[in-house]
């Protein structure tokens, strides 16, 4: 799998990740099958994890799954409370799971002004290698885009897919001066554009681009932004991991190809 530096002198990246948004929220016999689709997803290349506590059981069951190839893996997680004392408790609770967290996100930018001197710090310390923010809302990019030009933050995660491209009028451009990384969550429109499968004689004019399937022309649109960093989609299904994985090679997707993605998502 390809990977992309993360500004001029950052770490390389997993240009294909994996979401745990629902897909991990599990208890009792259903988490060894979960474990699976992670170790899938490890051995076709895929690294970067995204988390969150207001995803249930997903952060303590990716910490169960990894906990063998922590080395492998590339943790993303976020704090997500409205207050620094309940901030400070998810974070120990997740350094008590993975021992280091890659990226440290502030979650929908709650409380962003209470969590971030600490994740600073962890920083310093090196128990938090990269510090971010997230929001799914156009409304609050304004927001994200005032905190990301104090250069505080080393990467965000927004919603990017051909039916929501608000973050194409400033947070990627932003991101892209700025050396900011970009994760992409909701890749496949949160599952709606993935169910709108195009015939195949339509997705003909992608073979060239390594496109076989719809979610991954899906994916492959995203990551042919070259402002894009990684793509998170969630999967709870076998096989899956090593589907949307092939979408992070190249040769990406120029703009006819993009074009027609994206009329072919929008119907």
């Amino acid at each position: 799998m390809e990977r992309r530096r993360l500004g001029a002198d950052g770490p390389l990246l997993p240009v294909v990740g994996m979401g745990t948004w629902m897909s991990l929220d599990v208890r009792g016999p259903d988490e060894a099958e979960r474990h699976a689709v992670v170790h899938e997803a490890l051995d076709a290349g895929t690294a970067l994890f995204d988390s969150s506590p207001m995803y249930g059981e997903s952060e303590r069951v990716l910490a169960d799954a990894i906990a063998e190839r922590r080395d492998e893996a590339f943790v993303a997680t976020k704090v997500w409370a409205r207050d620094a004392r309940r901030g400070a408790a998810q974070v120990e609770r997740a350094l008590s799971w993975y021992g280091r967290v890659d990226c440290y996100q502030v979650h929908n930018l709650v409380a962003w002004g209470e969590h971030l001197p600490r994740l600073e710090g962890l920083r310093e310390e090196g128990a938090v290698g990269m510090v971010g923010a997230t929001h799914y809302s156009a409304g609050a990019f304004a927001e994200l885009a005032g905190l990301m030009r104090t250069g505080r933050l080393q990467m965000v995660q927004v919603p990017y897919n051909p039916a929501e491209r608000e973050v194409e009028r400033e947070v990627l451009p932003l991101a892209e001066e700025l050396g900011i990384g970009v994760l992409v969550m909701r890749p496949l429109g949160g599952g709606a554009l993935a169910r709108r499968q195009p015939d195949a004689a339509e997705l003909a004019p992608l073979h060239d681009h390594g496109v076989t399937t719809w979610a991954q022309a899906l994916l492959k649109w995203a990551l042919s932004d070259p402002r894009v960093t990684a793509v998170i989609p969630a999967t709870r299904t076998p096989g899956r991991p090593r589907e949307n994985a092939a979408a992070g090679c190249g040769p990406w997707l120029g703009f006819r190809e993009r074009a027609l993605v994206a009329r072919l998502a929008l119907g």
